[in-house]
């Protein structure tokens, strides 16, 4: 194993070359430093993967040497010594980032494995990053598999807006993929470990879709027989994907609006409001505007959710993205269905690639899926597609359904 590198900071000459000693016969390599001003001047041009300091430095404090660290290489951790007598300094310390913290007089061995824990946990931390990365880098914007220009910009949105708080209003066509822009939106969101909570608005009936949203009081309606949180609670720190928001009615538009205002709701029955810090993510694929100069959406909500508009372009304007979504969807879906197929032919791929696919990403999903339970062969060929597919013109002429009758 690498020798590790640690920066002992002591300013007791005695107890800074004991240490020192014990910790490089259990395999670390350790450099001294006696004062703040010499550690804080190491650890700003010098890497370690490790520090341990007293808190007392003679004049000096230790807590100094957290913060320097923190700045300069915040994945390293660091190790506080204190005595009996200054527990509420060392504390202080841990709120500044510091790792772990020992009192004296302090063993050897203990020393050693408090080290291994901390360089452990940075590695652990380092490595879960980069199977982060990796996975981001292997499926794209969380899943979403795209090449056309029209969806890289809608990604490049995506990436724009997912650090901020802003109130986003997805719009597109009936199965574009507006849920999987809004999880990717709360992925790569400083939110993404809080809830991601979906609802459509158009499911259920107003009454209980403000119950939902906003949760009730026992006895504020026949069956509330007791108190429940609304989702709006459920997702706050988190985000709130609110579906299909053209939907809803002008009462509840009015109580939206406040919560997205105010950040606070009232559940039903309630005369105390909550506050919530929920992200809202709404979607439609009706044309919103219209809806409000027409007068059957409140135009305030409309402009209070278009902070940040992004529109998903139908499945037909980005013909380059259709076979690398099949592509996905056959790995995805051979597991599930037994499927000896685990291509397409390529004139199953050009009718796939000719087809208008009215019914977006989400026909072209379900597509996929029944094409793998008709396929008999190791490819699936267009006698294998859903008819009005197959019959698109690329499909047309000799091809394996002329061999054998066509399978119902």
């Amino acid at each position: 194993m690498d020798e590790k590198r640690i920066l002992l900071v002591e300013d007791d000459s005695s107890q800074g070359a004991m240490l020192s000693l014990e910790l490089k016969r259990r395999g670390f390599r350790v450099d001294v430093e006696k004062t703040v001003p010499a550690a804080t001047g190491r650890i700003e041009k010098e890497i370690f993967d490790a520090v341990v300091t007293d808190l007392r430095l003679g004049s000096g404090d230790g807590l100094k040497i957290v913060l320097a660290v923190k700045a300069s290489q915040p994945e390293t951790g660091v190790i506080v010594i204190t005595g009996h007598g200054s527990i509420d300094t060392a504390v202080a310390a841990m709120k500044a980032g510091a790792f772990d913290y020992l009192t004296k007089p302090v063993e050897p061995e203990v020393l050693a494995l408090a080290l291994r824990k901390t360089i452990e946990h940075r590695d652990l931390v380092g490595e879960v990053r980069r199977l982060r990365a990796e996975v981001k880098e292997r499926r794209g914007v969380s899943g979403i598999v795209s090449t056309s220009s029209a969806m890289r910009h809608v990604l490049a949105l995506i990436a724009k807006v997912s650090s901020t708080d802003a109130t986003v209003l997805v719009t597109g066509e009936s199965g574009t993929g507006k849920e999987l822009v809004a999880r990717a939106i709360h992925e790569n969101s400083p939110r993404r470990d809080g809830s991601f909570v979906a609802i459509n608005c158009g499911a259920l009936p107003e009454g209980l879709l403000e119950s939902e949203l906003f949760g009730h009081v026992k006895g504020s309606f026949t069956g509330a027989d007791r108190n429940k949180r609304g989702l709006f609670e459920e997702a706050s720190g988190g985000t709130l994907f609110l579906d299909e928001i053209s939907e809803t009615t002008p009462g509840l538009q009015v109580k939206l609006l406040r919560a997205l205002q105010e950040g606070e709701i009232r559940r039903v029955g309630d005369n105390h409001p909550v506050k919530v810090s929920a992200r809202v993510v709404a979607a439609t694929n009706r044309d919103l505007k219209k809806l409000a100069m027409e007068g059957k959406f409140r135009d305030d909500l409309f402009y209070r959710l278009k902070v940040f508009p992004i529109e998903i372009p139908p499945l037909r304007d980005r013909i380059d993205d259709v076979m690398p979504l099949a592509e996905a969807f056959l790995k995805k879906a051979r597991v599930r269905t037994g499927s000896p197929a685990t291509k397409f032919s390529p004139k199953t791929a050009k009718s796939l690639s000719s087809y208008a696919w009215p019914g977006n990403v989400r026909e072209l999903e379900h597509a996929v899926e029944r094409a793998l339970i008709m396929a008999t062969g190791p490819s699936v060929e267009p006698v294998d597609l859903p008819p009005e597919i197959a019959a698109s013109p690329s499909a047309r002429g000799k091809s394996r359904a002329s061999k054998r009758p066509r399978r119902r």
